[in-house]
């Protein structure tokens, strides 16, 4: 049985909090990667795969949209 398919308590069992954590972190995605399959899943669901160009035109509009939100905050 490897690491993710053991239960919480069976998993932790023996292990300090340091190692436990080290573990877990062995465990979780980044953010990059999560972000890849997040593409994945749409290109596959949908289609969708928008090019770098697309990406930075989003970007902007995206930080266009966070600048104006932050300046209606009191």
């Amino acid at each position: 049985m490897s690491w993710p398919d053991v239960g919480v308590a069976e998993a932790a069992e023996g292990l300090s909090p340091r190692a436990y954590l080290a573990r877990l972190a062995d465990t979780l995605l980044t953010p990059a990667e999560r972000a890849e399959r997040a593409r994945a899943a749409l290109r596959q669901w949908n289609g969708y795969g928008p090019g770098k160009a697309d990406e930075a035109d989003l970007d902007a509009e995206l930080d266009r949209r966070l600048v104006e939100a932050a300046a209606r905050r009191p």
